[in-house]
């Protein structure tokens, strides 16, 4: 079973399917990071495959170079992820590099596509933040190319992944075209809003998944049973160790429970990268303190009219109340995790008083149900771009299987 990864992202997508059983053939992803954090999972895959793996965490515990791991895998494996944006002028090129590789490894056929377009302009609060209401943004045609990528592969299956929000924009014109489109080229359709929390993510994520099958192939839109699990947000925070602003330390602190270990977050040896948090001023933490407090005596949600006056910077004092928010860890499901975390840590408030601070990168990462031993290039704002925007891998994985089974 093999994919082609559109608008791949950091490749939470991907790195469900690929946890399924199926093969990449290809990802495109225009993020100049985003294709590198994609390049170095590909080495982590082919090393742990060529039983090289501490290569790999040799690159982790930063003995060795980017360029030296790249190194250690054919140069051909790497070239499979393209760093282009996927447009009108760059689409027969795309199209002939994955025909390329199709030929190279003696490929049959395509079995699915995956990927979702930019969710901006589909986005709820991107539309409310735009002042022509997203009408403009180019993002909006988008399912356009995912839709040629189809008509030339035509695929048995296929998942589109986005935002609620794309049910509605354009008064609800894109969402119909984006079904015409795919049903032009030979496709049955059905959309049906998915949440994470349902696939044993421990986090609150509402997400529109459309599959579609070739027409007369006798298949179907998969049943998602709901895993129910015992477990709260807290046992993915516990076992790292504690940071104050600003500190990066890659410790465990506590032995990998049962939730770590049925999820696969964390495994008995890996090595922590990523535990690090930004700085704040002090301002920021006594609103984050008050925040974690109010949370821990009957769960209540601190509002920005809550606050001294002392501690208040912004005028408005209408909408947005709700801009400092705890990341509840006696539940079992976080907010929503968004790239906006890059800007600020506001929303993603560490439930610890002691800490009094954002979540870590990795923290952020294992909301979404990523693996420890997944490494994230760039900057930490560009990690927290990837991590935020990214499908969690756990529920991507729910979608495979079923997939999967159904192909078989």
């Amino acid at each position: 079973m093999n994919f082609i990864d559109l608008f791949a992202g950091a490749g939470g997508l991907s790195e469900g399917f690929v946890s399924a059983g199926f093969t990449p053939i290809a990802h495109i992803e225009m993020n100049e990071y985003a294709s590198l954090t994609l390049k170095t999972r590909t080495c982590y895959y082919y090393l742990k495959e060529h039983k090289r793996i501490n290569m790999y965490y040799r690159y982790l515990r930063g003995e060795i170079s980017q360029e030296e791991l790249y190194n250690s895998v054919p140069n051909e494996l790497l070239s499979t992820v393209m760093n282009q944006e996927i447009s009108d002028k760059s689409i027969e090129n795309i199209f002939n590099n994955i025909d390329n590789i199709i030929r190279e490894k003696q490929i049959n056929k395509i079995d699915v596509i995956i990927g979702g377009p930019p969710c901006q302009a589909y986005s709820l609060v991107g539309r409310s933040r735009d002042e022509n209401n997203m009408e403009d943004d180019p993002r909006n045609y988008l399912y356009k190319q995912y839709v040629k990528f189809l008509n030339k592969y035509q695929p048995d299956m296929f998942v589109f992944e986005n935002v609620p929000g794309i049910l509605t924009a354009k008064g609800g014109k894109t969402f119909k075209n984006i079904i015409a489109f795919m049903k032009r080229v030979g496709y049955e359709v059905e959309a049906r809003p998915l949440n994470a929390s349902d696939f044993g993510v421990l986090q609150n994520r509402r997400r529109i998944i459309i599959i579609g099958w070739r027409k007369g192939s006798g298949l179907r839109y998969p049943d998602f049973q709901s895993i129910k699990i015992n477990a709260i947000v807290n046992d993915i925070l516990r076992d790292l160790s504690p940071l104050n602003p600003g500190e990066e330390i890659n410790e465990y602190v506590e032995p990998i429970n049962k939730y770590l270990r049925w999820s696969g977050i964390r495994k008995k040896n890996d090595i922590l990268t990523h535990h690090m948090c930004r700085n704040h001023n002090e301002r920021d933490r006594k609103i984050y303190r008050l925040a974690i407090n109010a949370w821990n005596d009957g769960h209540r949600r601190l509002k920005y009219t809550d606050l001294p006056e002392e501690l208040c910077t912004h005028k408005n004092k209408e909408a947005f109340l709700d801009r400092f928010k705890v990341v509840a860890g006696d539940i079992e499901s976080a907010q929503t995790m968004m790239a906006h975390i890059s800007k600020d840590g506001h929303y993603f408030i560490h439930p610890d008083a002691n800490q009094c601070r954002s979540l870590s990168v990795r923290e952020a990462a294992r909301v979404q149900s990523f693996p420890d031993n997944y490494y994230f290039e760039g900057p930490r704002t560009a990690k927290f771009i990837q991590i935020g925007n990214a499908v969690p891998p756990l529920m991507a994985k729910g979608i495979a299987e079923k997939i999967r089974e159904m192909l078989e």
